[in-house]
């Protein structure tokens, strides 16, 4: 778009997800002699005047290439404030998983173990600069949210609680279930029906979309179906679905109750 002569670029952009695969790419435009049109040292420096004298040409060729320094090398252990490193991320997620009745617990596809649902730094104690990480999971098995304090120094599970109707945000996994169950359930046959609509071809697999979503929550809804009157105690979820780098299929009104394993459908 073009401003009184000024080019002005463009970035259009949309919110990130656990699950998505499709990033949209910057969209600009320029105005016709926008930057000759400035003068001064910015022309003095810009492809225009590289070929007006021999100094242009001279400053033109001097310049370097542009170059990409790579990222710092990530330690094992971090320090103070800064974010968990990888190790430190697999390593408390391991301590957390350690006490017993672990393997009792059930994942959203129903194996042993608890669903993982986030791993972050702790908040710290005053006078104690030892980094600890706080680690989330759900037990499909008792609907139970599971939090678990890890030292990462002793290496101890110093803290552990365990909570009924309490709903965190949905982890990717338990998205990439819940439109499994939905293409498996008889309500995913519009899902199908919309996809070969869009590409002309079949939907036989979830890595065919483009997804995202989160925790349904039923008192912010209008008429909620007997079938859902357990989520908030069960964990349910609600996706947003599309083609890849297509069109949007509309899946909004299917919730998925994770719990029971089942479809819904509202409104």
């Amino acid at each position: 778009m073009a401003v009184t002569g000024t080019a002005v670029a463009v970035a259009v952009g949309m919110p990130g997800v656990s699950a998505g695969q499709d990033t949209p790419r910057p969209a600009g435009a320029a105005a016709p002699g926008g930057a000759a049109d400035l003068g001064g040292a910015g022309a003095a420096d810009g492809a225009g005047a590289a070929g007006t004298g021999p100094d242009g040409q001279a400053r033109a060729a001097a310049a370097p290439p542009a170059t990409v320094a790579p990222a710092a090398a990530e330690g094992k252990k971090g320090v103070g404030s800064d974010p968990l490193t990888d190790d430190e991320l697999a390593r408390a997620e391991a301590l957390a998983l350690t006490p017993p009745g672990a393997t009792a617990q059930r994942d959203v596809e129903g194996g042993r173990g608890p669903q993982h649902l986030g791993t972050g730094l702790a908040d710290p104690r005053p006078g104690d600069g030892t980094r600890r990480a706080e680690v989330r999971f759900y037990d499909y098995g008792r609907d139970e949210l599971i939090t678990r304090t890890v030292n990462l120094a002793t290496g101890t599970v110093e803290k552990s609680a365990a909570q009924r109707g309490v709903q965190p945000s949905a982890h990717p996994e338990e998205l990439r279930e819940a439109l499994e169950l939905i293409l498996a359930s008889p309500l995913g046959k519009g899902v199908k029906e919309d996809y070969r609509d869009a590409t002309g071809k079949d939907l036989a697999s979830t890595a065919q979309l483009w997804f995202n979503g989160d925790v349904y929550r039923p008192y912010r809804e209008a008429n909620v179906p007997a079938q859902l009157s357990r989520c908030g105690e069960h964990r349910c979820v609600r996706l947003v679905t599309k083609v890849l780098n297509g069109a949007w299929i509309d899946t909004r009104d299917l919730i998925v109750d994770l719990s029971a394993r089942t479809v819904t459908r509202v409104g």
